[in-house]
Protein backbone atom coordinates (compact mmCIF):
# COMPACT_ATOMS: atom_id res chain seq x y z
CA UNK A 1 0.00 0.00 0.00
CA UNK A 2 0.95 3.42 -0.40
CA UNK A 3 1.31 4.41 3.61
CA UNK A 4 -0.88 8.33 3.90
CA UNK A 5 0.42 9.29 0.71
CA UNK A 6 -0.84 13.10 1.31
CA UNK A 7 -1.86 12.02 4.40
CA UNK A 8 -5.37 14.13 4.24
CA UNK A 9 -7.06 13.42 7.27
CA UNK A 10 -9.77 16.39 6.65
CA UNK A 11 -13.19 15.30 3.99
CA UNK A 12 -12.08 16.76 0.52
CA UNK A 13 -15.29 18.91 -0.49
CA UNK A 14 -16.72 18.80 -3.39
CA UNK A 15 -15.91 21.55 -5.21
CA UNK A 16 -12.12 20.58 -4.71
CA UNK A 17 -12.47 16.44 -5.53
CA UNK A 18 -10.51 15.92 -8.65
CA UNK A 19 -12.47 15.63 -11.33
CA UNK A 20 -11.96 12.09 -12.37
CA UNK A 21 -12.92 10.15 -15.74
CA UNK A 22 -16.40 9.19 -17.26
CA UNK A 23 -14.88 6.03 -18.37
CA UNK A 24 -14.84 2.70 -16.32
CA UNK A 25 -11.08 1.36 -15.42
CA UNK A 26 -9.93 -1.02 -17.41
CA UNK A 27 -8.47 -4.48 -16.52
CA UNK A 28 -11.24 -5.45 -14.29
CA UNK A 29 -11.67 -9.00 -13.88
CA UNK A 30 -15.30 -10.73 -13.71
CA UNK A 31 -14.57 -13.65 -12.05
CA UNK A 32 -13.69 -13.69 -8.36
CA UNK A 33 -10.20 -15.40 -8.13
CA UNK A 34 -11.55 -17.38 -4.89
CA UNK A 35 -15.02 -18.41 -5.45
CA UNK A 36 -15.38 -18.20 -8.68
CA UNK A 37 -18.30 -16.33 -8.85
CA UNK A 38 -19.23 -12.97 -10.92
CA UNK A 39 -17.82 -9.96 -8.91
CA UNK A 40 -20.06 -7.60 -11.13
CA UNK A 41 -23.80 -10.00 -11.19
CA UNK A 42 -26.24 -10.14 -12.13
CA UNK A 43 -26.18 -13.11 -8.68
CA UNK A 44 -28.85 -15.57 -7.81
CA UNK A 45 -32.46 -14.11 -6.81
CA UNK A 46 -32.26 -13.26 -3.71
CA UNK A 47 -28.42 -11.97 -3.08
CA UNK A 48 -27.81 -8.72 -1.40
CA UNK A 49 -25.10 -5.93 -1.09
CA UNK A 50 -23.57 -4.41 1.78
CA UNK A 51 -20.37 -2.23 1.30
CA UNK A 52 -17.83 -2.04 4.44
CA UNK A 53 -14.75 0.09 4.36
CA UNK A 54 -12.10 -0.71 7.57
CA UNK A 55 -8.86 0.79 6.37
CA UNK A 56 -6.84 -1.03 3.54
CA UNK A 57 -8.88 -3.09 1.24
CA UNK A 58 -7.25 -5.83 0.69
CA UNK A 59 -7.04 -7.57 3.92
CA UNK A 60 -10.69 -6.18 4.38
CA UNK A 61 -11.73 -8.20 1.38
CA UNK A 62 -9.97 -11.46 2.61
CA UNK A 63 -11.83 -11.20 5.83
CA UNK A 64 -15.49 -11.56 4.01
CA UNK A 65 -14.91 -13.46 1.16
CA UNK A 66 -13.68 -16.52 3.34
CA UNK A 67 -17.48 -16.03 5.77
CA UNK A 68 -20.12 -18.63 4.54
CA UNK A 69 -22.68 -17.44 2.59
CA UNK A 70 -20.80 -15.11 1.20
CA UNK A 71 -21.36 -14.86 -2.77
CA UNK A 72 -19.01 -12.62 -3.96
CA UNK A 73 -16.62 -10.07 -3.04
CA UNK A 74 -14.85 -6.45 -4.83
CA UNK A 75 -12.78 -3.96 -3.49
CA UNK A 76 -13.42 -0.24 -4.99
CA UNK A 77 -13.78 2.86 -3.98
CA UNK A 78 -17.12 4.32 -1.98
CA UNK A 79 -18.29 7.80 -0.40
CA UNK A 80 -16.58 10.25 -2.10
CA UNK A 81 -17.23 12.55 -5.21
CA UNK A 82 -14.58 11.39 -8.02
CA UNK A 83 -16.06 9.32 -10.74
CA UNK A 84 -13.96 5.99 -12.07
CA UNK A 85 -10.97 7.52 -9.61
CA UNK A 86 -7.53 5.45 -9.78
CA UNK A 87 -5.88 3.86 -6.79
CA UNK A 88 -3.10 6.93 -7.05
CA UNK A 89 -5.92 10.00 -6.89
CA UNK A 90 -8.02 8.38 -4.00
CA UNK A 91 -4.64 7.79 -2.32
CA UNK A 92 -4.35 11.87 -2.49
CA UNK A 93 -7.41 12.43 0.06
CA UNK A 94 -8.43 14.47 -2.66
CA UNK A 95 -11.49 12.09 -4.40
CA UNK A 96 -13.80 11.70 -0.80
CA UNK A 97 -13.69 8.08 -1.25
CA UNK A 98 -12.76 4.96 1.24
CA UNK A 99 -11.27 2.14 0.23
CA UNK A 100 -14.51 -0.36 0.60
CA UNK A 101 -15.54 -3.60 -0.25
CA UNK A 102 -18.37 -4.81 -2.02
CA UNK A 103 -20.09 -7.83 0.01
CA UNK A 104 -22.76 -9.97 -1.95
CA UNK A 105 -23.92 -12.48 0.44
CA UNK A 106 -27.02 -15.24 0.13
CA UNK A 107 -29.58 -13.70 3.21
CA UNK A 108 -30.77 -17.50 3.65
CA UNK A 109 -27.13 -18.52 4.51
CA UNK A 110 -25.78 -15.64 6.56
CA UNK A 111 -27.11 -12.48 8.02
CA UNK A 112 -26.20 -9.07 8.38
CA UNK A 113 -25.20 -9.44 11.94
CA UNK A 114 -22.83 -11.90 11.63
CA UNK A 115 -21.42 -9.89 8.46
CA UNK A 116 -20.74 -7.09 10.43
CA UNK A 117 -19.46 -9.18 13.56
CA UNK A 118 -16.33 -9.80 11.44
CA UNK A 119 -16.42 -5.80 10.62
CA UNK A 120 -15.97 -4.87 14.17
CA UNK A 121 -13.94 -7.19 15.32
CA UNK A 122 -11.40 -7.09 12.73
CA UNK A 123 -10.32 -3.25 13.08
CA UNK A 124 -10.27 -0.05 14.79
CA UNK A 125 -13.39 1.81 14.60
CA UNK A 126 -12.56 4.75 17.19
CA UNK A 127 -9.50 5.87 14.73
CA UNK A 128 -11.03 8.68 12.57
CA UNK A 129 -9.36 8.53 8.93
CA UNK A 130 -6.73 6.31 10.08
CA UNK A 131 -6.15 2.20 10.47
CA UNK A 132 -2.51 1.37 12.41
CA UNK A 133 -0.01 3.22 9.95
CA UNK A 134 -2.48 3.99 6.86
CA UNK A 135 -3.20 7.61 7.64
CA UNK A 136 -6.10 9.58 5.89
CA UNK A 137 -9.82 9.99 4.79
CA UNK A 138 -9.05 7.02 2.53
CA UNK A 139 -8.85 4.73 5.40
CA UNK A 140 -11.77 5.79 7.15
CA UNK A 141 -14.07 3.34 8.78
CA UNK A 142 -17.41 2.70 7.12
CA UNK A 143 -20.96 0.78 6.47
CA UNK A 144 -23.46 1.58 3.29
CA UNK A 145 -26.49 -0.50 3.65
CA UNK A 146 -28.83 -0.77 0.89
CA UNK A 147 -31.91 -3.03 3.03
CA UNK A 148 -33.72 -2.18 6.36
CA UNK A 149 -32.38 -4.99 7.37
CA UNK A 150 -28.56 -3.66 7.05
CA UNK A 151 -29.35 -0.63 8.73
CA UNK A 152 -30.83 -2.54 11.90
CA UNK A 153 -28.07 -4.30 12.07
CA UNK A 154 -25.43 -1.45 11.34
CA UNK A 155 -26.93 0.60 14.04
CA UNK A 156 -27.31 -2.24 16.42
CA UNK A 157 -24.17 -3.62 16.23
CA UNK A 158 -22.32 -0.27 16.95
CA UNK A 159 -24.28 0.23 19.85
CA UNK A 160 -23.65 -3.48 21.18
CA UNK A 161 -19.93 -2.90 20.33
CA UNK A 162 -19.83 0.45 21.57
CA UNK A 163 -20.82 -0.83 25.22
CA UNK A 164 -17.91 -3.80 24.52
CA UNK A 165 -15.41 -1.10 23.83
CA UNK A 166 -16.71 1.43 26.65
CA UNK A 167 -16.62 -1.62 29.48
CA UNK A 168 -12.70 -1.96 28.38
CA UNK A 169 -11.71 1.55 28.56
CA UNK A 170 -11.72 2.52 24.93
CA UNK A 171 -12.86 5.77 22.84
CA UNK A 172 -16.10 6.39 20.85
CA UNK A 173 -16.77 4.51 16.94
CA UNK A 174 -16.09 7.30 14.42
CA UNK A 175 -17.82 4.71 11.83
CA UNK A 176 -19.25 6.44 9.04
CA UNK A 177 -23.03 4.95 8.44
CA UNK A 178 -25.37 5.89 5.81
CA UNK A 179 -27.44 4.42 2.95
CA UNK A 180 -25.31 3.52 -0.31
CA UNK A 181 -27.96 5.65 -2.08
CA UNK A 182 -26.21 8.42 -0.18
CA UNK A 183 -22.73 7.42 -0.39
CA UNK A 184 -22.86 6.90 -4.28
CA UNK A 185 -21.51 4.82 -6.79
CA UNK A 186 -18.49 2.07 -6.27
CA UNK A 187 -16.43 2.06 -8.46
CA UNK A 188 -14.36 -1.12 -9.07
CA UNK A 189 -10.97 -0.97 -8.27
CA UNK A 190 -8.07 -1.87 -10.28
CA UNK A 191 -7.73 -5.10 -11.18
CA UNK A 192 -4.45 -5.47 -9.10
CA UNK A 193 -6.17 -5.30 -6.32
CA UNK A 194 -9.22 -7.52 -6.72
CA UNK A 195 -8.60 -10.66 -4.11
CA UNK A 196 -4.54 -9.40 -3.39
CA UNK A 197 -3.91 -11.26 -0.79
CA UNK A 198 -4.82 -14.66 -2.76
CA UNK A 199 -2.86 -13.82 -5.43
CA UNK A 200 0.18 -12.37 -2.94
CA UNK A 201 -0.17 -14.46 0.05
CA UNK A 202 2.84 -12.36 1.92
CA UNK A 203 1.41 -8.90 1.07
CA UNK A 204 0.34 -6.12 3.34
CA UNK A 205 -1.96 -6.65 5.51
CA UNK A 206 -3.10 -4.84 9.21
CA UNK A 207 -6.26 -6.56 9.61
CA UNK A 208 -6.99 -9.01 12.66
CA UNK A 209 -8.48 -9.69 15.81
CA UNK A 210 -8.95 -6.03 17.86
CA UNK A 211 -9.50 -8.44 20.91
CA UNK A 212 -13.23 -7.42 21.61
CA UNK A 213 -16.12 -9.78 20.75
CA UNK A 214 -19.18 -7.82 19.16
CA UNK A 215 -22.16 -9.57 20.64
CA UNK A 216 -24.65 -11.14 17.92
CA UNK A 217 -27.73 -10.88 20.09
CA UNK A 218 -30.24 -9.30 17.67
CA UNK A 219 -31.55 -12.17 16.46
CA UNK A 220 -32.80 -15.78 18.27
CA UNK A 221 -29.72 -17.89 17.82
CA UNK A 222 -31.95 -20.62 16.52
CA UNK A 223 -33.08 -18.15 13.64
CA UNK A 224 -29.39 -17.92 12.42
CA UNK A 225 -27.84 -20.23 9.31
CA UNK A 226 -26.26 -23.15 10.05
CA UNK A 227 -22.52 -22.01 9.92
CA UNK A 228 -21.54 -25.78 8.95
CA UNK A 229 -23.14 -26.94 5.95
CA UNK A 230 -22.84 -23.50 4.14
CA UNK A 231 -20.89 -23.22 1.19
CA UNK A 232 -20.08 -20.21 -0.91
CA UNK A 233 -22.13 -20.23 -4.41
CA UNK A 234 -19.36 -20.83 -7.33
CA UNK A 235 -20.12 -20.25 -11.04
Amino acid sequence: MIFGNGRRTTMVTEQDALPGRQETLPGVPDTHEVLGTSMHGPWPEGTQVMYVAMGCFWGAERIFWQQPGVVTTAVGYMGGYTPNPTYEETCTGRTGHTEAVLVAYDPAATTPELLLKQFWENHDPTTANRQGNDIGAQYRSAIYWTTPEQQQAAEATRAAFQQVLQDNGFGEISTEMRPASEAGEFYYAEGYHQQYLHKNPGGYCNHGPNGMTCPVGLVKQDQLPSQQSVQPPRG
